[in-house]
C-alpha cells in the first residue's frame, strides 16, 4: 500500500484531537499500520524545539525559523520513513499552521514562510520542485469566540492559547486563505457542530476519497 499523509488543522480549542485518534483507529481496522504525530514536535528534537515556541519569548522571524527547523527534523527521522513503508501518518498540525499561526497571526511575511517551505519541505529524489504536503487537510473551522469559550480554564494556557480573540481571527482568515490556495487536499469540518456529526464530517471526507469503506 502506498503511504498517506493526513494533518488536522484548527485554532486552540476548535476540537481537533478528539478526532485524532479515533480516524487512527478507523485505519488500524483495515489493516493500516498508522503514525501519530504532531507539530511542532514528533522527534526528540523537535520536541526540545517545541517547548521553546510554545513558552519562550521571541520574534516572528526566530518562531517561524524554529517551528520550520523542528519540521526538517520531523520530516527527516519520521515522516518519509513512515510513509516510505506504506504507513498511514496522521499528524496534529503541518506547515498549514505555519501560515496561520506565525503569517496570519504574527503577521509574518507570507513569502518568506513560501520559501521556508520549498527548502525544508523538498524530498531527496522527487524533483526539484516537490514540496511534501499532506494527502489531504480537514481543518476544523470554528469561531474563534466559540473556540476561547471552550479553553476557558481547561489548562493553563500556552502562549499561543493565550493570546486574545482577535488573534485567533487573524489565524482563522489565515487558514481560510490556505484552503483557498490549496483547495484540493483540503477538507473543512464545521467543528461547532455535535462530536459525532463532526465525526461524520471527517469519516466522510476520507470515504469521498476511497481511503475508507
Amino acid at each position: 500500500m502506498n503511504g498517506l499523509f493526513i494533518s488536522f488543522e484548527g485554532i486552540d480549542g476548535a476540537g481537533k484531537s478528539t478526532h485524532i485518534e479515533a480516524l487512527a483507529q478507523a485505519f488500524r481496522e483495515q489493516g493500516r499500520t498508522v503514525t501519530l504525530t504532531r507539530e511542532p514536535g514528533g522527534t526528540p528534537l523537535a520536541e526540545k524545539l517545541r517547548t521553546l515556541v510554545l513558552n519562550d519569548a521571541m520574534d516572528p522571524m526566530t518562531e517561524a525559523l524554529l517551528v520550520f527547523a523542528a519540521r526538517r527534523d520531523h520530516l527527516q527521522q519520521l515522516i518519509e520513513p513512515a510513509l516510505a513503508r506504506g504507513e498511514v501518518v496522521v499528524c496534529d498540525r503541518f506547515t498549514d499552521a505555519t501560515f496561520a499561526y506565525q503569517g496570519g497571526g504574527r503577521g509574518f511575511d507570507l513569502n518568506v514562510l513560501s520559501i521556508l517551505e520549498q527548502w525544508v519541505q523538498g524530498v531527496k529524489g522527487q524533483g526539484p520542485d516537490f514540496i511534501r504536503q499532506p494527502d489531504l487537510t480537514l481543518w476544523f473551522d470554528l469561531a474563534p469566540e466559540i473556540a476561547a469559550q471552550r479553553l476557558s480554564g481547561a489548562r493553563v494556557p500556552d502562549k499561543f492559547e493565550a493570546q486574545p480573540v482577535e488573534f485567533f481571527r487573524r489565524v482563522a482568515d489565515a487558514y481560510g486563505q490556505r484552503m483557498k490556495d490549496h483547495p484540493a487536499r483540503f477538507a473543512c469540518i464545521p467543528a461547532d457542530l455535535s462530536r459525532e456529526a463532526v465525526w461524520q464530517a471527517v469519516l466522510g471526507s476520507l470515504q469521498t476519497r476511497g481511503w475508507l469503506p
